[in-house]
């Protein structure tokens, strides 16, 4: 049980959407919208002072893009949870999120109470996905058999932002090991990035 109310910024270049989420999240007791920005750029403004520790970002918008944005974010506020609420679910713009680590991705159509408890899950460490990007993403993969527990080691470090070289130096392997390791995982789990195997096993509960 948090002792604080989730500290929650709303990032989105259009007034009327920003308006209409902070409403969706007024007088919840364990959810509080401290920021709401425009742009990547007041994003990144607001988040030093404001100190969110979930941010729900659109994808598109001028001056630095979400994408963008939540590169920085994590930069700067690693702890950061970002979950991304957008429009779109095209699969450019699905896996150029994941690849950023997000806590989530989910589409502007979500109810009410499924975003205030994707906000929570967010918060606590969790991940989650909307049916459509969730049922995207299978469709795509098919049936697989899972990674060995080796395998799963490799892929939990590189969900928590390691690269090859900080893997191998974790399990005391070798970096062609490493990469050995995340082919096959790629194989069992009918993926082509990290981003995506990581989303692929947390779908099956391997992570």
């Amino acid at each position: 049980m948090r002792e604080h109310p989730v500290r929650l910024m709303i990032v989105d270049d259009h007034p009327v959407v920003r308006d209409g989420l902070r409403g969706m999240f007024d007088g919840l007791p364990d959810i509080t919208v401290v920021a709401a920005a425009a742009d990547g750029r007041e994003a990144l403004a607001l988040a030093r002072a404001a100190e969110p520790d979930v941010v729900l970002m659109d994808l598109r918008m001028p001056h630095l893009d979400g994408v963008g944005a939540i590169r920085r974010l994590h930069a700067a506020h690693p702890a950061l949870k970002v979950i991304v609420l957008t429009t779109y679910d095209t699969d450019g713009d699905v896996s150029r999120a994941l690849a950023e680590g997000v806590a989530g991705y989910l589409l502007k159509d979500t109810p009410r109470e499924d975003l205030h408890q994707a906000v929570r899950t967010a918060a606590a460490g969790g991940r989650v996905l909307s049916p459509a990007v969730a049922g995207q993403l299978m469709a795509q993969r098919g049936p697989r058999s899972d990674p060995s527990p080796r395998e799963l080691e490799v892929l939990r470090l590189i969900a928590r932002g390691a690269g090859n070289k900080e893997v191998a130096r974790t399990l005391l392997i070798s970096e062609t090991t490493v990469k050995t390791h995340l082919k096959n995982v790629f194989a069992k789990l009918g993926v082509e990035t990290r981003a995506a195997a990581v989303v692929a096993a947390m779908e099956r509960g391997l992570l």
